[in-house]
This record gives C-alpha cells, sequence and structure tokens, in this order.
C-alpha cells in the first residue's frame, strides 16, 4: 500500500508510535516489555471474492505444507446458499480430534468418490464418501485392544501423498502408515510401518503430518500432564523406500537418532501443535516451536521457535523469550500453536500465555543466523483475542499487498491485519473458535463449546450463518468442492465413537 493509504486505513496516533517503534526494533532495540494491540480500520481487509478455479483437493491440515488455510478458489458455497446446505451427521468408530483431508474423484473399491480421510484418536483411518457419507473403508491398526479407550491417543491430521494413491496417518503406538486410498490396505514394502519413538507411552504424536518434497514430517509431544521423560522431536520419511533419513530433538540436539526418552537428561519440548512443521515457501527451510523444558541455547531449546535446514534438520536460527524460564515454570507453552508464515519477513507466534510476537523471519533473534542462540528479539507483542491459551493455527490470507491473519481461541475470533512489517487488529469478537479457514471468499470457524460452525465475510465480526454441530477440541473444518466437513468430540473424553459433520451444497 501507498503511504496514503495506509494512513486512511489505519488509526492515525497508533500508526506514528508503531512506525517509530519499528524503527528501534531494526536498529536493535530491544521489544516493549507490555503487550499492545493496535487497531486499524475494516478498510485494511481488501474485498473478497472467490476465483474462476475450483479448490478440488485439501490434502492436509492447514491445506498447503505452509499451513496457510486460506484458498481464493471457489468451492461451490457462497453467502447466498451456506445458510442452506444439506447435512449429514456420519457415525464413526472413533473421535477425530483433529481436522480430515479430501481429494476430489479418487479411485476407492473400483470407482470414483469424492472421498474424506480422517484419523481417530486410537488410529482408526477411515475413508468417507462426501457426498453420501458412507464409509469406505476403514484401517484398524494392529493391537489398538492394547490402547483403546486409554489415554494413549494421537490428534495428529492425516496427509495425502501427491500422488494422490496413498494417504500417511499416525496411531498411538507411535507408528506411521501409508495405506492405499483405494481400499485402506497398508503398505509394507520397505520399512513400512514407520517408527517414530521409542517410548509411545509417554511421547504422543499430536502435531498434524506434513510433506516436504520427497518426505513425510511427523513431529513427537507429551501427553497430558506432561509425565516424563519424553523428548519433542521431529523427524524425516522418505516417502517411497521409508526410510529415517532425519531427526531433530529439541532436547539433547547434538544427537541425531531416536532417543530412549530416558537417556537424556533433559525431558519435555514438546512440538505439540495443531500445526506441527510449518514448511517456507521453496520447501528449504522448516520451522517448529516448542513447550515447556529448559533452554540452554546450545542443546536444549525448550519454549523456543527453530529454523531448520531441510534435508539435514540442522538447526539454522531460533527465538526463546526472555522470560523462558517462567514460561517453564509456570507450564506456559509458548509452542502450543505453530509458528505462522505471515510473509513480507514477518512470522508470528503465540502460545499459552496470551501474548502474540511478531519477529523478523531472517533473524528470529534479531542477529543474523549463527551457532550462537540468544533470548529476545521480537519486533511486536500484542495480544491475542481475549487474552487467553492460543492452541488453534492462525489463517493467514495473502491478497496483493494485503495480508490478513485470523485467530480463533477460547476467548473469541479475530482479524489483524500487517502493515509496515507490524500487525494490527481489525475486528475481534466473543466467540469462541478452533483453527480457521477461508476459502471462497468466506471464513469459517468452528466453537468448539456450543458446537457449530460460524461463518463470516472476513473484513465483518458478525457472522452470516451458523452451521449446526456438537461441541468438540481441537476439531476443525475443511472447506471443498462443494462440501464444508467437521469432526466433532473431545479426544481427552477417550470415546471409542464419535460423529462428523458433512454440510453440501445443493
Amino acid at each position: 500500500m501507498r503511504p496514503s493509504r495506509l494512513r486512511s486505513a489505519l488509526a492515525p496516533a497508533p500508526c506514528l508510535l508503531l512506525v517509530a517503534c519499528l524503527v528501534l526494533a531494526a536498529c536493535g532495540a530491544s521489544a516493549p516489555a507490555a503487550a499492545s494491540t493496535p487497531s486499524a480500520s475494516r478498510a485494511a481487509i481488501p474485498a473478497a471474492g472467490a476465483s474462476a478455479s475450483r479448490l478440488l483437493d485439501w490434502p492436509e491440515f492447514g491445506l498447503n505444507p505452509q499451513r496457510a488455510d486460506v484458498s481464493e478458489d471457489a468451492t461451490g458455497i457462497t453467502a447466498a446458499n451456506v445458510a442452506h446446505m444439506r447435512r449429514v451427521t456420519v457415525a464413526l468408530p472413533g473421535t477425530v480430534d483433529s481436522s480430515p483431508v479430501y481429494l476430489h474423484g479418487v479411485a476407492v473399491d473400483g470407482s470414483s468418490h469424492n472421498t474424506i480421510v480422517a484419523t481417530t484418536t486410537y488410529g482408526r483411518t477411515l475413508a468417507i464418501d462426501a457426498n453420501t457419507g458412507r464409509i469406505l473403508w476403514t484401517f484398524t491398526p494392529p493391537g489398538i485392544s492394547g490402547w483403546a479407550g486409554s489415554a494413549q491417543i494421537t490428534t495428529a491430521s492425516p496427509v495425502a501423498d501427491p500422488d494422490r494413491m496413498f494417504v500417511y496417518a499416525a496411531s498411538p503406538n507411535g507408528l506411521i502408515h501409508k495405506l492405499s486410498l483405494s481400499d485402506g490396505g497398508e503398505d509394507r514394502s520397505g520399512g513400512w510401518p514407520v517408527r517414530i519413538t521409542r517410548d509411545p507411552t509417554h511421547e504422543k504424536i499430536a502435531a498434524a503430518l506434513n510433506i516436504d518434497g520427497s518426505s513425510v514430517l511427523a513431529a513427537t509431544g507429551g501427553y497430558y500432564g506432561d509425565a516424563p521423560p519424553y523428548q519433542g522431536h521431529l523427524v524425516a520419511i522418505d516417502r517411497s523406500s521409508a526410510r529415517l533419513t532425519r531427526v531433530f530433538n529439541t532436547l539433547c540436539s547434538g544427537r541425531r537418532e531416536l532417543l530412549v526418552p530416558s537417556s537424556c537428561p533433559a525431558s519435555d519440548s514438546a512440538i505439540l501443535s495443531r500445526g506441527g512443521a510449518v514448511v517456507e515457501p521453496g520447501g528449504k527451510r522448516i520451522l517448529i516451536d516448542t513447550g515447556n523444558a529448559p533452554w540452554n541455547g546450545s542443546s536444549d531449546f525448550g519454549d523456543s521457535v527453530l529454523e531448520l535446514t531441510f534435508p539435514s534438520l540442522s538447526l539454522r536460527q531460533s527465538f526463546t523469550p526472555t522470560n523462558q524460564a517462567e514460561l517453564n515454570s509456570s507450564d506456559t507453552d509458548l509452542g502450543s500453536s505453530a509458528p505462522v508464515l505471515l510473509g513480507h519477513d514477518r512470522v508470528a507466534v503465540a502460545g499459552k500465555d496470551g501474548i502474540l510476537r511478531v519477529l523478523a523471519l531472517s533473524r528470529l533473534d534479531g542477529r543474523p543466523p549463527s551457532a550462537r542462540h540468544s533470548l529476545g528479539g521480537e519486533l511486536q507483542r500484542l495480544s491475542i483475542p481475549g487474552g487467553g491459551e492460543l492452541f488453534t493455527a492462525p489463517a493467514v490470507w495473502s491478497h496483493g499487498t494485503y495480508t490478513t491473519m485470523f485467530v480463533a481461541d477460547e476467548g473469541g475470533t479475530a482479524a489483524y491485519a500487517l502493515r509496515a512489517g507490524r500487525l494490527y487488529r481489525v475486528w475481534e469478537d466473543g466467540t469462541p473458535g478452533t483453527s480457521p479457514v477461508m476459502a471462497g471468499g468466506l471464513l469459517y470457524v468452528y466453537d468448539p463449546a456450543a458446537g457449530g460452525i460460524d461463518v463470516y465475510r472476513p473484513s465483518s465480526p458478525r457472522a452470516i450463518a451458523k452451521l449446526a454441530g456438537q461441541p468438540g477440541h481441537w476439531n476443525s473444518p475443511i472447506v471443498i468442492d462443494g462440501h464444508v466437513v467437521e469432526p466433532e468430540g473431545n479426544a481427552n473424553d477417550h470415546k471409542l465413537t464419535g460423529t462428523l459433520e458433512i454440510f453440501s451444497a445443493a
């Protein structure tokens, strides 16, 4: 935007103050001691519409490896028909406390189906016909009777192979499975399935799976209550051979193999966020963040944002708040939500302390990348909606010179505009939500407390429709190919049943 349009879109007094702060931050000054939240007018969000292209596939959590959760392609759902869609409720043999994936027109059992794939908390993965709600196949991991009904769960979303023939899914016994989309059969060639933890009773596969080039990316965290020992780690698995090519441990990081958790003197540092590994554009670097654990800047990286090179999974640079020790001692995980790629050399991160931090992607701690890792370095601190805890993944809409981020948490839903390298809040309401999705010009936010999905125009906090449903937890919708798909239920209830809603445009 030109300076004249920037002034018209933003509140004048905060704008002058924040530009001055930006100059100070760029010169190495410390970030503000307290969070402040400047505001912008609705002119900071562009008019939303759908392109002529049709959105047909949703292959992974967040839609793409960057976890943007946004597409301008048409979905077949508009402001005119969103309140009048056909609803089908699918009974499931488990709870899907994650998000599903979707592939248009894939061959299943000899016929073409628009197919939803979802993984339950105890590792059953199901293919569902999006038009009828019929379950097409179910994969049940061997040994499921040993953990079904217990606290040993997974909340990882599956990821579809780019060849549209396979899908990768996690099970609570620490395995990543490669399943045929045609019938749900498990590929056991090479090294499949792949074990990514030596202690699945302490190391949980919570974050969504991702793909970078020829590799599946998977991460581990800990279970509710943080019972030690465990170490958050990221692995890269060759999709063809199933070879575990690289491991990065966020504790005892000098060791590059799967650890026996008790062999490392430090514990925790979970990679627990919905988004897990976030792949930067071009696929050469990956961002992750971590939960509570020790930090020493050399081998232990609790409560930190880490940038890794790919495919080596070597640590390039990091960001750790100056109050890391306090976050660790108070169970205030920085890594409860994944890093957010805003573009324009900016990345945002927020955790359980309710503070949204804006960083320079090129120098996360304010210094050029080097072997030295220090505390602090953020450019801006502001509050998330309601100032609560963030466990969801924000959505980022890039449109021309405009960048808009949508955030939902237990306190509300809000839209932020990125201008001149800083975030400004445009609107906020009091409706809680999980990870927002923007598709075809509309914003969709699932309410885990009351159930159902609130549908917005991106520039307004007033919902234009409400899709009915039941309460949940970390579940989030996908909007694709004439359908809105929303799993329901809470993994922590340890149920063996669940539901999934499919809303379809006529």
